[in-house]
C-alpha cells in the first residue's frame, strides 16, 4: 500500500511541469470550500525554493498559496533548533484552533524516513550523537502577538522554528477543507 502511494506521488510530481499551462494568478485568488472540493482527494506539495504550497485535488492543481519557513537556508532539517523545515512525505496528524497562529495543522514529523535520515547523519558524523531530532512541525498562520503579519509571507521573510507559515485567511481556508491523514510533500 505504501509503495502504491509513493508511485502515485512520483507520478504526480512528474506531471507538475504541465501546470505551467494554467493561469497561476487565478490560482492564488480562487476560494475553496468544503462544498467545491473533495477532501479525500487533496494532496499538498510545498516547494521551499519558490515559497509556494500547491493544493491538488487528485491530479488537478486547484490552488496556490504563498508560504514561508524557518530559515533562509533551504536545506533539509537536521536537528532540533536548526530552524530548518524538513523535507519528505508527511501526513496531517491533527488539526486545531490556535490562539497564537489562528490554526495549526500538525505534521507527522518525525516519521520513519525522518528518523532514518537523522540516524544516518549521526552515524556518518555529520550530526552530533548528542543532537535531538525535534518535532511539533506543522502548517500554521502568522503570529500577530509578536508583530508578524501577512506581509512576512508576501515578502518571503522566514521566521518560524521550522514550520510552514501561511497568511491568516489562507490557513483558515485550508483548515476548513483539509482532513487528518492528508499527504504533504515538502521539497526544495
Amino acid at each position: 500500500m505504501k509503495k502504491c502511494l509513493n508511485y502515485w506521488y512520483a507520478a504526480l510530481l512528474l506531471l507538475l511541469p504541465l501546470t505551467g499551462f494554467v493561469r497561476n494568478n487565478d490560482l492564488y485568488n480562487v476560494r475553496l470550500s468544503a462544498g467545491n472540493i473533495n477532501p479525500d482527494k487533496i494532496f499538498l506539495l510545498i516547494d521551499k525554493s519558490d515559497y509556494r504550497m500547491y493544493l491538488y485535488e487528485d491530479v488537478t492543481l486547484r490552488k496556490i498559496y504563498k508560504v514561508v519557513f524557518g530559515n533562509r537556508d533551504q536545506g533539509d532539517k537536521y536537528s532540533e533548533g536548526d530552524r530548518k523545515t524538513p523535507e519528505g512525505t508527511f501526513h496531517i496528524l491533527n488539526k486545531r484552533m490556535d490562539n497564537r497562529w489562528t490554526r495549526f495543522l500538525l505534521l507527522d514529523y518525525p516519521n520513519e524516513d525522518s528518523w532514518q535520515k537523522f540516524h544516518t547523519r549521526q552515524a556518518t558524523g555529520s550530526l552530533s550523537s548528542e543532537a535531538t531530532i525535534g518535532g511539533g512541525i506543522g502548517i500554521h498562520g502568522v503570529e500577530y502577538e509578536s508583530g508578524i503579519r501577512d506581509n512576512y509571507v508576501d515578502g518571503r521573510i522566514n521566521w518560524t522554528l521550522g514550520c510552514v507559515s501561511m497568511k491568516t485567511a489562507d490557513v483558515v481556508e485550508l483548515y476548513e477543507i483539509i482532513k487528518t491523514g492528508t499527504p504533504v510533500v515538502i521539497r526544495r
